[in-house]
């Protein structure tokens, strides 16, 4: 068993003014993202500047943190919501939800597209890359936080964490997904997107592959307490939001290699 390091959840405290390192990693996944944008951006479109570029940024930002938080609300815990509203604005605590965010995402893709003479696709294909930063980031905030920890286990770097009640050994769950949501998820991505792809083939690539790597950690992470397993004492509602995003993956890729010719290629 590995110890759990013991991480003050706020970062810098100045006075009743609290930092966390969960809205830190907020800030290096958009800044992350933003760098590698900002190194992509000629190929994706040199007539934009890297003021279009920040508007993006800014836009698809707020569609993560608004989309994320609305969609937590909805999806995982509607009810304590509704009983106390002023929750929603506790995002420090965690509870963000990455299929929210998603949608908020497409969103913010469909508006600022039709506003620059974009496609929403054309967007989507070059976001897609570098979500993946952003997600590590998130499931690295979610470990400090001790939260969204995983099923008991015996396995050798299994780890007690502070906030469960029962001290049991768990599997690190949150480290399974900066492995396989932001190191891996990022690889195939970035190594995918270097050559020319039809449009819709990255984006699928991403829900995919996102889909299947969080259906498989689903397996051995505890679901939230509000809702439990949905069927099977094994179903989650993380599984079942995925599972769209699977079929979603494979029919954009199909239907990219089908219709469209290979576009250019976004990478440096």
């Amino acid at each position: 068993m590995l110890p759990y390091p013991q991480i003050d959840p706020v970062a810098l405290a100045i006075g009743p003014l609290k930092i966390h390192w969960y809205g830190l990693m907020y800030l290096i996944g958009i800044g992350g993202a933003w760098w590698l944008a900002s190194r992509r951006l000629n190929r994706f479109d040199p007539t934009w500047s890297k003021e279009k570029l920040s508007d993006m940024v800014f836009w698809m930002s707020m569609g993560v943190i608004v989309g994320g938080r609305l969609g937590y609300v909805l999806f995982y815990d509607l009810s304590a919501y509704i009983a106390n509203p002023l929750l929603i604005f506790e995002v420090w605590k965690g509870g963000m939800s990455f299929h929210g965010g998603f949608i908020g995402v497409m969103l913010a893709a469909l508006w600022f597209g039709k506003k620059n003479g974009k496609s929403f696709f054309e967007l989507m294909d070059f976001v897609a890359p570098m979500v993946p930063i952003g997600l590590g980031a998130g499931r690295i905030g979610n470990f400090i936080n001790a939260e969204l920890w995983g099923k008991a286990t015996d396995v050798p770097w299994a780890m007690v964490f502070p906030t469960d009640p029962a001290q049991l050994a768990r599997h690190p769950s949150q480290l399974y997904q900066f492995a396989l949501e932001g190191v891996a998820l990022f690889a195939i991505l970035w190594l995918f997107s270097r050559k020319p792809r039809p449009t819709m083939a990255v984006s699928g690539m991403f829900a995919l592959f996102y889909g299947i790597f969080r259906f498989i950690v689903e397996f051995v992470r505890v679901p939230d307490a509000q809702l439990g397993y949905l069927a099977w004492n094994w179903l989650t509602m993380g599984q079942v939001l995925c599972v769209p995003m699977i079929v979603g993956g494979l029919f954009l890729i199909w239907l990219a290699y089908r219709r469209a010719p290979a576009a250019p290629a976004a990478a440096v």
